[in-house]
């Protein structure tokens, strides 16, 4: 039986080279795209790429008005999810407020995962055997909870490394509410990858990471390893990176701390 697969952010970088990628296995790959017309796009080419079909479900995860419908669309089209790839994210060098008022790295890498996850989880306990991988990093950036928004003080590093902070709280805060429900979940590295993500940074900064980066296709490898991998279907709770586990750090195991971010995360999108 073919998998059903989610992937966010799947224009471009990392959920593109992903999807191209799953689209050569046994599975059925929905892509989760800003708009129509780049969503249409995309479709065109991984066909012309693949000979295969994409599905793609528009969302922009900047709202969470936006978030609320995508999940929606999905439940009535697919009967399951068997990977979520929670992979959208954005860096902004200035701080930006999204749709709902939210500081918009906060709001897209972390908020609207949280969001869409939850959401979602019927979908992913019908599977039977489910997966949801968030991309993330290894960030040691703790969380100021007193101004989760940057409102008295935004850093962009700081802020960009919060929100990857969040997602390593999150996930492993997942995992154990989801211990024995037929549904994993684990955090990615994917390394340092040449995509868009940084396009806001310095020009200094892009240049280095060109440099030093891999590409978008080594990347996905590793993340379908962790997606459909038989070696890794009873793995949950951990941060993988090359198909290898590494090591988070302290702060981001401390359960205090995931649920108050859990707490806070349900409050904010009204779960």
């Amino acid at each position: 039986m073919e998998k059903i697969i989610l992937i966010t952010g799947g224009t471009s970088g990392i959920g593109k080279a992903t999807a191209l990628e799953l689209m050569r296995t046994d599975s059925r790959v929905v892509i989760g795209a800003r708009d129509i017309a780049r969503g249409e796009a995309t479709r065109a080419q991984l066909h012309s790429w693949s000979g295969k079909d994409v599905d793609v479900l528009t969302g922009d995860l900047a709202s969470l008005a936006s978030v609320r419908e995508m999940a929606d669309t999905f439940r009535k089209k697919y009967p399951r999810l068997d990977v979520l790839i929670n992979n959208a994210g954005v860096y902004r060098n200035k701080r930006e407020l999204s749709a709902d008022g939210f500081e918009l790295m906060f709001a897209i890498n972390h908020l609207a995962p949280f969001l869409l996850t939850n959401l979602l989880l019927d979908s992913l306990k019908a599977s039977g055997q489910a997966r949801v991988l968030n991309i993330a990093a290894p960030s040691a950036t703790k969380l100021n909870f007193d101004d989760l928004q940057g409102e008295k003080n935004f850093n962009a590093f700081n802020a960009f490394g919060a929100s990857k902070m969040a997602n390593l709280l999150f996930t492993f805060e997942l995992a154990r509410r989801l211990a024995g429900m037929g549904v994993t979940a684990n955090a990615i590295h994917p390394g340092l990858v040449r995509s868009t993500l940084m396009s806001d940074a310095s020009f200094f900064l892009r240049f280095f990471l060109n440099l030093v980066s891999a590409s978008a296709e080594k990347a996905a490898r590793g993340i379908i390893a962790v997606a459909l991998g038989d070696q890794f279907a009873n793995e949950t709770g951990k941060f993988f990176s090359n198909e290898k586990e590494m090591k988070a750090s302290e702060y981001a195991h401390d359960r205090e701390i995931q649920k108050q971010l859990w707490d806070v995360g349900e409050k904010l999108a009204m779960v």
